[in-house]
């Protein structure tokens, strides 16, 4: 809330009660009290004793009460009231100096005005602030999140071409996807050109692509550079609860755009209004139906020359109805991803200004060791980097920041606090080191960029931290096995040494059949299975598809499947324990040193093999094992020996 509704606030309150104020204040002028002590056997006392000065008689009309108000000699003024005023002045009478100075008259009557017109006129004020207060609240709210009565009012938030505009200069690491883009630049600025000779520019555009790469910045430099009005809502602001509404803020938005065309109408996350049709309970008469059929068709119905272009971002475009993504609807899509090494140095470089880096800072190298890392995650990396900087009081911010942010970006704050047994860091420090070596010692999943056996806040005892140098667009079918054998390290790692194993490799286990799993039912990887999917339905559809089995394929297969996929399994784990059998010199030395030092880095843990390490014959041979491809992006390897809280 801010400062001027605050104000606002507080000045209605102040008002309502200054109102009641006067009213409680008017009430008690109008009406006089009477002296509760005083009684017509008091003022026959003081006659008798002549304490009493002056007499005046107020008497109904209609009735013989009234008020009879006495000055006594000590200039005391008293009045009470009685039921007759006949017996008061039949005492007053009594005293032959005291009925010379009374005065008789009637009650005087009070004005209508202030006995129906003032009443009912401060009820009809206050009535009136309350209202006026309620409106103002809502204009003050900027008509999109307050406005009581306006339900169906569009939601879409407008940016003029004058503020906060964006650029694509200030897109990096998307030049493609810039490119593609400047023609509807280039239509918004002159439209004529396209329509002069018979040309339809697309209606719509759907932007696809992982959360954080840049879907949404991308459209504002859109709109940025054809200086045109940009209208921003997310998918969720159509639906609400009452039935009607998201239809009929989907016709006011496309209204409120034709006025201001030519301009961009963007909607985020298209898809929580935009599903496939026939996957709720609600069938036809469900809201969120009712809101993608309107906007078919708004979306549908535009002109050539209107001027309004439809964006929308969506990283689940496989759900979305077919319907919207038709030609003349979403014409075109164009796919936002994760950015390259050169694309995430200018995205780097960006994110850097304003932000005083040292002399040892070296973006390049940066961008290097974060693959898979989309703009948002940049953004941050260099952000947390700054506040590790600002925490220890210096101006700069050093490599080394850089460096624990990626550690705390990735894995999790460190608990250097935590107190941890013998025993348990041990254990830690050789699952770790079995990790470590098979990261450093099979040739496509390495090197190893950090050891630590020091818990962290997502609830691993440790983690072995591996850095990809190169970007790969496909992933071999050797690579997986590899990621596979180096999972399985830190429970051989234990078995070897300890002759008994921890809950520690649940991850890494899981990790391991995930993998194992798609290489069965998704790549083809499996001879005895063939290049035939089996993969399960990503998401079920309710509706659609309640009641029904996800498992397309039969008993038979599936224990094919289960039997491929333990086989896969089982030489992981003797690929592993094999080459940590012939390391484990190297494996203690790894473990003590960890022990010691609690974590090592890259110079530090390759110093344990010495300069003249030969690859052992039996890595050679897992390398060169059956390669395949498949065209699923690297994930992140990172391995961490989770704890098994009680």
């Amino acid at each position: 809330m801010n400062k001027q509704m605050k104000t606002g606030g507080i000045g209605f309150y102040i008002l309502i009660l200054a109102i009641i104020f006067v009213a409680v204040y008017a009430s008690g002028s109008f009406t006089q009290s009477s002296d509760s002590n005083y009684n017509l056997s008091t003022f026959k006392e003081d006659v008798e004793k002549s304490n009493v000065v002056s007499v005046k008689i107020l008497q109904n009309e209609e009735v013989p009460t009234g008020e009879v108000t006495a000055v006594l000699k000590d200039d005391k003024r008293v009045s009470f009231y009685v039921s007759d005023v006949k017996a008061a002045e039949e005492i007053i009478l009594t005293n032959d100096t005291l009925a010379k100075h009374y005065t008789t008259s009637d009650v005087q009557k009070p004005s209508w005005i202030l006995t129906t017109l003032f009443p009912y006129g401060l009820v009809a004020l206050a009535i009136f602030f309350v209202f006026s207060f309620i409106s103002a609240q809502s204009a003050g709210a900027g008509g999109s999140n307050a406005k009581m009565m306006n339900f169906g009012k569009s939601r879409a938030q407008r940016i003029d071409p004058d503020e906060h505009a964006k650029r694509f200069r200030d897109v990096a690491g998307l030049k493609e996807e810039k490119e593609e883009l400047e023609e509807i630049v280039d239509f918004l600025a002159s439209p004529e050109k396209y329509t002069g000779v018979g040309a339809r520019i697309p209606k719509g555009i759907l932007l696809v692509g992982p959360p954080g790469t840049g879907k949404t910045l991308l459209a504002k430099a859109v709109a940025g550079e054809a200086g045109v009005p940009f209208f921003s809502l997310s998918g969720s602001d159509f639906v609400e609860m009452f039935v009607g509404v998201g239809a009929s803020r989907v016709r006011d938005m496309f209204a409120e755009a034709k006025k201001n065309a030519p301009c961009i109408v963007f909607i985020d996350e298209i898809d929580a209004v935009a599903r496939k049709r026939g996957s709720g309970l609600g069938g036809g008469h469900d809201e969120r139906e009712q809101t993608l059929n309107q906007m078919l068709v708004e979306m549908d119905g535009f002109g050539i020359n209107e001027g309004i272009i439809v964006m929308a971002a969506t990283n689940r475009v496989d759900i979305l109805d077919p319907a919207i993504l038709r030609p003349g609807r979403f014409d075109r899509r164009v796919t936002v991803g994760r950015p390259d090494v050169k694309g995430r140095e200018e995205i780097l470089e960006v994110h850097a200004k304003g932000k005083p880096l040292g002399d040892d800072v070296d973006l390049r190298k940066v961008a290097q060791t974060t693959v898979g890392f989309t703009g948002a995650d940049l953004e941050n990396l260099l952000n947390e980097a700054a506040i590790v900087c600002a925490k220890e009081g210096r101006k700069f911010i050093e490599q080394e920041d850089i460096s624990k942010s990626f550690i705390k970006v990735g894995i999790g704050k460190e608990k250097k606090s935590k107190i941890i047994s013998e025993k348990d860091k041990k254990i830690t420090a050789y699952h770790e080191a079995g990790h470590a070596i098979l990261f450093h010692v099979l040739p496509d999943i390495g090197p190893v960029h950090m050891v630590s056996v020091i818990p962290t806040g997502s609830g691993a005892a440790g983690y072995t931290m591996p850095l990809p140098e190169r970007d790969e667009m496909f992933m071999t079918k050797g690579k997986m096995m590899q990621d596979i054998v180096a999972s399985l390290g830190g429970r051989v790692a234990e078995s070897l040494i300890f002759d008994d194993i921890t809950t520690g490799a649940s991850q890494d286990i899981k990790q391991a059949t995930a993998t194992a799993k798609d290489m069965v039912t998704k790549y083809g990887f499996s001879d005895e299975i063939g290049m035939i999917n089996y993969a399960d339905a990503d998401e079920v559809f309710i509706g659609r598809d309640f009641g029904q089995t996800s498992r397309a394929y039969s008993e038979d297969v599936a224990k094919t499947i289960d039997r491929e996929v333990k086989k896969i399994i089982d030489q992981a784990y003797a690929d592993a324990k094999q080459i940590l059998e012939e390391n484990m010199d190297i494996l203690h030395a790894c473990a003590e040193l960890l022990i010691e030092k609690e974590r090592i880095d890259r110079k530090e843990f390759e110093a344990l093999f010495g300069e003249a390490e030969s690859e052992p014959e039996e890595v050679k041979q897992i390398a060169e094992k059956e390669e395949g491809s498949n065209t699923e992006e690297e994930q992140n390897n990172t391995t961490e020996c989770e704890t098994e809280e009680e």
